[in-house]
């Protein structure tokens, strides 16, 4: 059914949602379990980092959680920064190990994310918890995949035989959610660089998932009428008067703002659902990172409260 005009996902909502349900399995975990402790560790300098610590740290609070920041120098040896993530690893009053992004050039990310025990990457990052949505059995799982698959769900639509294009392959958020669905009964095309006719898949798609940071990529005639539209994409891009001239702010700067991967204005018209950027999938992630969590909690406790159920974070 054509929609006249596109709800718009509510993700701050959906967000507050979540990190109340959070906060209450907190306490009702309180005196069953030891504390919830996160640590998070950054190398080198990097002002976005430090912001997103800082919302980090706001935002587990806020639910009972306790927050440590972990500041290392960008001259620390790779093998240095290892060993302390096995550290925290061992650590049984730490619940959750979270490494800040980007890393130092030169330093693997995925070298140093492989050393944080499965059981403690509540970033859902470590291989092996990639490996657990391959086979059909998610444990920790990507923030960002799991916010997204929980904005599509929160429609009410039943997923069992939808047809899903995933636009982009990143390790960390396209193949998760393609994956997520596949364990969900959708059927699922990938679309990537090499796709060679995008239009002909999202046409045909009854979900359209896109994650490639290229503003405007999804417009509405890329559409099935109805269509639900999850966009990902964060980028800044300028903002234009109506002559489509930069617009200055008082320090003289171009002013810019924040866009996803698509074209909004086009895509309201034919979609049915569409998560807004900022303000869609953005604020579901940080709150999923507090209930992974919860879940790292419980996997490490599964003899004192049980083994939590993947579908019962969503």
């Amino acid at each position: 059914m054509t929609a006249d005009h596109a709800e718009l996902i509510d993700g701050r909502a959906l967000g507050r949602k979540i990190r109340e349900q959070v906060a209450a399995e907190v306490e009702a975990l309180a005196g069953k379990i030891p504390p919830i402790k996160l640590v998070s560790v950054d190398v080198g300098e990097n002002p976005a980092s430090a912001l997103y610590i800082r919302n980090q740290k706001r935002s587990a609070e806020s639910v009972g959680i306790t927050f440590q920041h972990v500041h290392l120098d960008a001259v620390t040896p790779e093998d240095e920064i290892a060993d302390f993530l096995v550290g925290l690893s061992d650590d049984p009053t730490v619940t959750g190990v979270i490494l800040q992004r980007p890393l130092p050039e030169g330093v693997s990310v995925r070298r140093l994310q492989s050393k944080i025990h499965p059981d403690k990457d509540i970033e859902g990052l470590n291989p092996a918890n990639m490996g657990y949505i391959v086979i059909g059995e998610p444990r920790l799982v990507p923030c960002t995949a799991l916010a997204s698959i929980r904005c599509l769900l929160s429609t009410g639509v039943v997923t069992h035989g939808q047809d899903v294009a995933v636009i982009g392959h990143s390790e960390i958020v396209g193949k998760p959610i393609a994956f997520l669905l596949l364990n969900l009964e959708a059927t699922v095309t990938i679309c990537h660089v090499a796709t060679q006719d995008l239009n002909e898949h999202t046409r045909k798609a009854d979900v359209v998932f896109v994650a490639v940071g290229k503003p405007g990529l999804v417009t509405g005639d890329m559409l099935k009428p109805g269509a639900i539209v999850i966009d990902i994409g964060i980028n800044q891009v300028p903002v234009v008067d109506e002559d489509g001239q930069p617009v200055h702010g008082d320090d003289g700067k171009p002013r810019q703002k924040v866009v996803g991967d698509v074209d909004l204005e086009s895509v309201l018209p034919v979609a049915s659902h569409v998560t807004p950027v900022p303000g869609g999938v953005g604020p579901v992630t940080v709150a999923t990172l507090l209930s992974n969590a919860v879940c790292a909690a419980r996997l490490q406790h599964k003899d004192v409260v049980g083994e939590p159920n993947w579908t019962d974070a969503i």
